[in-house]
C-alpha cells in the first residue's frame, strides 16, 4: 500500500486539502445533482384552472401534466351535476410533477331538509331564512290583509308545503304575502239569496275575505244551502280585504228513493 507522506507541514496542508475537496464534491454532488434526479427538483407544473370542467374528463385532462387528484362532493344550487366549483392548489400555483389536487364538485342530487316555517314572518326574515337552510324564493304574490309583508303562505308547484316536511335543497319556494288593506270605503255587497259558492265568488271579486260560515236552519221561504244573513250587512262601509262572515241554511238532502218508478199498465 502507497504510503502518504507527511513529512513536512506542507504535505499535511495538502492532504488534508485534497480530503476537504473530495467531501466538498460528494455534498455538493448529493444536493445538486442527486436529489434533483430523483425528486425532480425544478421540473415544475403550473396548476391549471380546472373550475367550470366536468369531472369525467379531469382525469385526461391532467394526466397529460403528469398530475393526480382526489374529488369531493358538495351540492350547489343552479350549478351542473358533476362540474368542478373549487381546487386545490389555486390556478397558476407552481408544484411538482405528480402532485396531488383537490377538487370540489357539485353532487348529482340534492340531499333533504326540512322546510322551515315562514308563515307569520316578515318578507324579508323569510328571504333570510330561505337562503340559510340552502332554499330559494320563487315567486311571490300579493293579497289584500292586514298584515302587510308578511308571509301568509308558503308553496310548492302550486300546493302549500307545512313546516318539517321533506323538500330537495335549492328547491324555490313560492310566498303569498299580505298586501295591506286599502283606504277607500265602499258599500258591502248583498249576498244574500245566493248559494254558497256564488256568495264566495261574489265577495273574493269584490276585494272582501269570506270569514266564518255558519249553518242556521232555514225559515219559510229561505231556499236550501243559501246565504240568509251576512255580517258586516249589505250596505256597510267596508274596505279592500275586510272579512264578511256568512249565515247558511243547511243543504238539501237528497231522498235515497228518488228512483223512476214505471207506470203501471
Amino acid at each position: 500500500m502507497a504510503k502518504i507522506s507527511t513529512q513536512s507541514r506542507t504535505d499535511l496542508f495538502i492532504h488534508i486539502g485534497i480530503i476537504v475537496s473530495l467531501l466538498l464534491v460528494l455534498f455538493l454532488g448529493f444536493f445538486f445533482v442527486y436529489l434533483p434526479f430523483t425528486t425532480n427538483h425544478g421540473e415544475a407544473v403550473t396548476i391549471p384552472d380546472l373550475k367550470k370542467k366536468n369531472v369525467e374528463d379531469l382525469e385526461e385532462f391532467l394526466e397529460s401534466r403528469d398530475l393526480r387528484y382526489e374529488v369531493d362532493c358538495t351540492f350547489v344550487a343552479n350549478v351542473p351535476p358533476l362540474t368542478i366549483i373549487s381546487q386545490y392548489p389555486l390556478p397558476g400555483a407552481k408544484v411538482k410533477e405528480g402532485r396531488k389536487i383537490y377538487v370540489t364538485v357539485s353532487s348529482r342530487t340534492a340531499p333533504l331538509i326540512k322546510m322551515p316555517k315562514l308563515t307569520d314572518m316578515t318578507h324579508r326574515s323569510a328571504q333570510m331564512l330561505l337562503k340559510s337552510v340552502g332554499l330559494e324564493e320563487g315567486n311571490i304574490s300579493y293579497v289584500p290583509d292586514m298584515a302587510q309583508n308578511a308571509v301568509l303562505k308558503q308553496m310548492y308547484n302550486g300546493k302549500e308545503i307545512l313546516p318539517g316536511q321533506a323538500i330537495a335543497k335549492g328547491t324555490k319556494i313560492d310566498l303569498e304575502l299580505g298586501e295591506g288593506l286599502g283606504t277607500a270605503q265602499f258599500e258591502a255587497p248583498s249576498v244574500l239569496g245566493l248559494p254558497l259558492d256564488e256568495a264566495k265568488i261574489a265577495l273574493i271579486g269584490a276585494g272582501l275575505k269570506v270569514g266564518q260560515q255558519m249553518e242556521i236552519p232555514a225559515e219559510e221561504g229561505q231556499a236550501a244551502g243559501t246565504v240568509v244573513r251576512q255580517n258586516p250587512d249589505a250596505g256597510n262601509n267596508v274596505r279592500i280585504g275586510d272579512v264578511i262572515d256568512l249565515w247558511i241554511t243547511p243543504q238539501a238532502v237528497e231522498s235515497a228513493g228518488n228512483e223512476n218508478i214505471l207506470p203501471e199498465q
